[in-house]
C-alpha cells in the first residue's frame, strides 16, 4: 500500500482531447487532454493525476476526498482512456488486424442510493453524450434496462452505473462477466465496511463479484475514513498495494463550535434560535425523525422554508425535498443521517447538530456538507452529556445465539449450497435479520458465499462458530463504544477542536487552527499538542501513527497526543486514552516491529 502524498497536480492544463493515437509516449499527457477535453477539467486537484494512472495500469485505488474534490473525475477519466483503447482494438479488429491484447470494456460503478447514480450519469451524458453512460436499476423500465445493456455490449457504453442488489443477480454478473469489465469503481466506500458510519450489508459481497468479473482494478471511493476504515475497504473489496490517496480533510473555512447545556428544553430552544438567525441554505441534523419532524415544523412557524428529511417518508416526498434543497428552494432541511450522502450543494452555510453523532466518521462526513465554494461556514454541535446514553442505545448490536445456531443447523443439514432466499425460507427469518446474521457468521470463515450459495464448512464445529461470532460481534460492540466516547472527548475537549478532529482520522495540525470557538477564546492555545518536534528530536517514543502494542489490548495504532495521554486504536478494543505516565512507567506499550 502507497500513501500519497504527491505534490499538486494543479498545474496541468490541456486542450481537446486527442485523436486514438495521441501521446502514445505520455500517458499523463494523455489523460490529463482527456480530462480537459471530455469532461472540462484545466486544472487537476493533488491526488487526481496519480489516481487516474494507477489505474489506467492496473492498480488499484483507494481515493478519501470530500465531496466536491473531484473523485469522481479519477475513475472518469481512466475509463475513458481504456475505453478509447477499446473502440481502438475494435476498429482494427474490424480492418482484419489482430491485436495481441484483449481490449477493456466498460467500467461499473456501484453507488449505493439510485439519486447518486442519476447525478452522475446525467454528468457525464451533458459531458460525452450518445449512450456512452447507462444506469441498470430498479428505478427505470425493463426496456430502458434493455437498451442500456445493449449499449454495453455494442461497446458504445463507456460507464454502467448498478446498485449493489443488482450485483447479487445471477444475470446481472454473467451479463457483466462477458464485457471485460476494465474497472470496478466501489462509490461511497466506507458502506463497505463494517467500523463505516453507514454500513450497507449488500456492499459485503462486492469483493466476491469483483473476483466473478475477472479481478479488473477497483477503485474505491469515499468521502471520509479513519484508518480501521480503509484498511477494512481494502480487505472486503480484495486489494492489492493499492494507491491510497488521502487528500482534502481540513476545511479550514468551516469554524466549529460546540455549544454545552444542561436541560433538553434550553438546548432546543438554543438550536431553534440559531437555525433561524443563520444565513442558509444550511442543514440541521438530529437523532430521531420525530425530532426532524418537529424541529422542521418550528422552524416554518419561524417562517424559514424548512422541510423534514427520514427514511420513514416516502420516496417521493424524499425526492421532492433533495431537489428543492438542491434547487435553492428550501432554507433548511432538518435530517437524520439518511439525508445527504454524496450531494454536491456548492453554498451550504451552515450544518448544526442538535444531538452528538454516533461517531466523529459521521459527523465528519456531515459537516463537510458545508463550505464546499470555499467560503465561510459554520458547524455547530449542540451538546448534553445525557445524550451520550441515546447513542450508546444506538450503538448497541447484542448477538444473538440461538438465531446463529439456527442458521448454522440448516447450511449443516443441506446438500448442497443454498440461496439466501432458501435459507430464509427453511429459518423462517427476515431477509433483513438473516442478512445481519450472516454478516457475523461470515466473519467467523465457517460460512461462505459463493456463485453457488451459502456453505458451511464440512468440518466446522457449531457451537465454536457460534461462540467465534459472539466475540467478534462484542469486540464491534467495544470499537463502537469507544467511538461514542471519542465524540464526547471532541465535545468536551478544551484543545483546538480541528486538531482533535483531524487526529481522530489520523492526521497531524502541528498548530491550532485560529478558526474553532476553543481557539476563538484562547483555550486551544493552553494545550500541548505540538509533540512533532519531540518526535523529530527523538523525545517522543511513541510518535503520532506508530504501531505499537499493548500488554493487554493487543495491537494498535497511536492517533493522537494531547498533554499527558495518548490515544491509540486498538483493532479488538477500539480507541483508548493511555496516561502517558502509566504507559511510561509501567510499559504498557511497544513499537510493533
Amino acid at each position: 500500500m502507497t500513501v500519497d502524498q504527491a505534490p499538486s497536480d494543479s498545474s496541468a492544463t490541456a486542450a481537446s482531447a486527442p485523436s486514438p493515437a495521441a501521446n502514445t509516449t505520455d500517458p499523463d499527457g494523455d489523460l490529463r487532454q482527456i480530462a480537459a477535453g471530455a469532461l472540462g477539467l484545466d486544472r487537476l486537484r493533488d491526488g487526481q493525476l496519480a489516481g487516474m494512472r494507477a489505474l489506467v495500469t492496473g492498480r488499484d485505488v483507494l481515493a478519501v476526498m470530500p465531496t466536491g474534490y473531484g473523485k469522481s473525475a479519477i475513475y472518469q477519466v481512466a475509463a475513458l482512456h481504456l475505453h478509447r483503447a477499446h473502440r481502438l482494438h475494435r476498429t482494427l479488429a474490424g480492418h482484419g488486424e489482430s491485436p495481441d491484447a484483449p481490449a477493456a470494456g466498460p467500467a461499473v460503478v456501484v453507488s449505493p442510493l439510485i439519486a447518486l447514480q442519476e447525478d452522475q450519469l446525467d454528468g457525464l451524458l451533458e459531458d460525452l453524450g450518445g449512450e456512452a453512460a447507462v444506469a441498470i436499476n430498479s428505478g427505470r423500465s425493463d426496456s430502458d434496462v434493455d437498451a442500456a445493456w445493449e449499449a454495453a455490449e455494442r461497446g458504445d457504453a463507456a460507464f454502467i452505473f448498478l446498485a449493489p442488489e443488482q450485483l447479487a443477480k445471477a444475470e446481472t454478473a454473467e451479463r457483466l462477466a462477458a464485457l471485460n469489465v476494465s474497472l470496478f469503481v466501489v462509490d461511497e466506500a466506507h458502506c463497505v465496511s463494517s467500523w463505516g458510519h453507514d454500513f450497507r450489508p449488500d456492499y459485503l459481497r462486492l469483493g466476491e463479484v469483483r473476483q466473478n468479473l475477472g479481478n479488473p482494478p477497483v477503485a474505491a471511493l469515499t468521502a471520509t475514513a479513519s484508518p480501521p476504515v480503509r484498511d477494512e475497504i481494502q480487505r472486503r473489496l480484495k486489494m492489492k498495494d493499492p494507491l491510497v490517496l488521502v487528500h482534502g480533510f481540513d476545511r479550514p473555512n468551516i469554524r466549529l463550535e460546540v455549544v454545552r447545556h444542561l436541560q433538553d428544553s434550553d438546548k432546543r430552544r438554543a438550536v431553534l434560535d440559531q437555525v433561524a438567525n443563520l444565513k442558509g441554505p444550511g442543514l440541521l441534523y438530529a437523532a430521531t425523525r420525530k425530532d426532524t419532524e418537529t424541529y422542521a415544523a418550528e422552524l416554518a412557524g419561524r417562517g424559514l422554508r424548512a422541510e423534514a428529511y427520514h427514511a420513514g417518508r416516502k420516496q417521493g416526498e424524499r425526492d421532492r425535498v433533495h431537489e428543492q434543497f438542491l434547487d435553492d428552494e428550501l432554507d433548511v432541511v432538518v435530517a437524520t443521517t439518511a439525508f445527504g450522502m454524496g450531494i454536491d450543494k456548492p453554498n451550504v452555510r451552515f450544518v448544526i447538530h442538535a444531538d452528538i453523532p454516533e461517531s466523529l466518521d459521521s459527523y465528519y462526513q456531515e459537516i463537510g456538507r458545508s463550505g464546499r465554494d470555499g467560503e465561510p461556514a459554520a458547524a455547530v454541535l449542540h451538546y448534553r452529556p445525557e445524550d451520550l446514553g441515546l447513542r450508546k442505545f444506538f450503538g448497541t448490536h447484542a448477538p444473538d445465539e440461538e438465531s446463529l445456531l439456527a442458521v448454522l443447523q440448516v447450511l449443516r443439514a443441506a446438500d448442497a449450497p443454498l440461496t439466501q432466499r432458501a435459507l430464509a425460507e427453511q429459518t423462517g427469518l427476515s431477509a433483513r435479520r438473516l442478512t445481519g446474521l450472516l454478516n457475523q457468521l461470515q466473519e467467523t470463515r465457517a460460512v461462505k458465499a459463493g456463485k453457488r450459495g451459502i456453505r458451511l464448512d464440512a468440518g466446522a464445529k457449531l457451537p465454536k462458530v457460534v461462540e467465534h461470532a459472539v466475540e467478534l460481534a462484542e469486540a464491534r460492540q467495544r470499537v463502537d463504544r469507544s467511538r461514542i466516547e471519542m465524540a464526547r472527548g471532541y465535545a468536551e475537549t478544551d484543545g483546538c477542536r480541528r486538531q482533535f478532529l483531524l487526529g481522530y482520522f489520523g492526521e497531524d495540525l502541528p498548530e491550532p487552527c485560529g478558526n474553532c470557538d476553543t481557539c476563538a477564546d484562547g483555550s486551544a492555545y493552553e494545550e500541548d499538542y505540538d509533540d512533532g518536534a519531540a518526535a523529530a528530536a527523538g523525545g517522543e517514543p511513541f510518535p503520532l501513527q506508530a504501531a505499537v502494542v499493548h500488554k493487554e489490548w493487543g495491537p494498535g495504532l497511536v492517533m493522537r497526543h494531547e498533554e499527558d495521554v495518548i490515544t491509540v486504536l486498538f483493532e479488538q478494543e477500539g480507541y483508548k486514552t493511555l496516561s502517558r505516565q502509566a504507559v511510561t512507567e509501567g510499559k504498557l506499550l511497544t513499537l510493533a516491529r
